[in-house]
């Protein structure tokens, strides 16, 4: 028996991660879903034919996001299921934009006045574009998280920032995030450990 080698995916930062069979069974459902179709059944049946399919590519030992989402998306689109491959195409189009759009300022909110200084952020100089992997190297080199586990948390994070729909974003309400999204985290890993 000819032992197989572990896929790895090459993520947007350029983060470097093991392939997950479940996860991609998590976006074909969440696909599905988006059409009020979702059916684990079907999504664990195409997320077989894309791990397949990206596991007998010829001497590919890895991959990047974008493919994997490109092959679902086929895989979507040639078993008739076209509107939930454009609606997984317009969801990652509309997070990308989201992500774009969203600057951490660095304010401590404490009191009305600094909110109000978040009014008048043109001033401030010390800003930056969001980047979710920051959040992840912090959680990993501040707490010694694993990468995994500090990226559920950043991952977290950035959804309730992006539902906000807010484009300023203290870096105070970052952090409380973090925290919040962190104690929800590790606490459901201590009950697991526990069962």
């Amino acid at each position: 028996m000819v032992a197989r080698i572990q896929l790895k995916v090459v993520k947007a930062d350029g983060v470097v991660e093991e392939y997950l069979h479940t996860k991609v069974m998590a976006t074909v459902n969440n696909a599905l879903g988006r059409i009020d179709q979702a059916d684990m059944d079907i999504a664990e049946q195409f997320a077989e034919v894309v791990t397949y399919y990206l596991y007998h590519q010829q001497n590919h030992h890895s991959v990047t996001s974008g493919e994997i989402l490109s092959v679902i998306k086929v895989v979507l689109a040639t078993t008739g299921y076209e509107k939930a491959a454009i609606a997984l195409s317009e969801h990652h189009f509309k997070r990308k934009l989201g992500r774009s759009r969203i600057e951490v300022v660095s304010i401590n909110i404490q009191k009305l006045t600094d909110a109000e200084l978040l009014g008048s952020a043109d001033e401030i100089s010390s800003r930056c574009r969001w980047d979710k992997s920051r959040i992840v190297m912090d959680l990993m080199a501040k707490h010694d998280l694993c990468r995994q586990t500090a990226r559920t948390i950043a991952s977290m994070v950035e959804e309730k920032i992006l539902k906000m729909g807010i484009t300023l974003v203290p870096s105070s309400l970052v952090k409380q995030l973090v925290l919040g999204d962190a104690a929800t985290v590790l606490r459901a890993q201590r009950q697991l450990q526990a069962i």
